[in-house]
């Protein structure tokens, strides 16, 4: 029985505005397991000095995919539409085109090529959620992305989380407060395995 494998995800650009200087960049999330009827979570986040937001939307994925040490089924849930409708809908035909687009070249084939193969060693329900819309774990993704790209900074795989501090110091802003964090997962995830 594969391991039920939660991956929240988000990335960051910054200054991308500006076309005289390079954009840094950042990418982080929020992997969770439920283990012993309780939550065990990871976090974990890297960067590039100059990039964009769809490179780093794709490596937000790749790197915490890569991390998981056996296959696994995963719900992978990011707010990046250009990554989780690629990852639906847009590779399978890339790659029975021989990786080429309708309109020519394939942006990011490099990191696409690499995703799809870190992610065929699991089973991955790719979810977007609407970005700064309160979804917790989307926002303490957001949060990991623009730390990493402002700091330029590499958890170096999966960490210990932060996110219960996280959510302690969003609740005193009066935010989240009707989210429970040791809640199980919904009964339809734990059925489909």
């Amino acid at each position: 029985m594969k391991h039920l494998v939660y991956i929240y995800a988000d990335e960051s650009c910054l200054g991308i505005q500006y076309t005289d200087r390079p954009s840094p960049g950042g990418a982080g999330g929020l992997v969770q397991v439920w283990k012993d009827e309780r939550w065990v979570r990871r976090d974990y986040w890297i960067s590039e000095p100059a990039t964009t937001n769809n490179r780093m939307a794709l490596r937000s994925a790749i790197e915490p995919l890569r991390a998981l040490k056996e296959p696994c089924r995963v719900i992978f849930t990011s707010d990046s539409e250009y990554l989780v409708r690629g990852m639906r809908e847009w590779v399978h035909g890339w790659i029975r085109r021989g990786w080429k687009r309708k309109g020519g070249a394939v942006e990011n084939l490099d990191l696409w090529q690499e995703l799809v193969d870190v992610a065929k060693r699991h089973q991955v329900d790719w979810r977007w959620v609407r970005g700064h819309a309160g979804h917790p774990m989307n926002e303490f993704a957001n949060w990991r992305a623009i730390r990493a790209a402002k700091e330029q900074s590499d958890s170096g795989g999966l960490v210990p989380s932060s996110f219960e501090e996280w959510l302690e110091a969003e609740r005193q802003k009066e935010r989240y407060l009707d989210f429970f964090e040791f809640e199980p997962p919904p009964r339809d995830d734990l059925q489909s395995r």
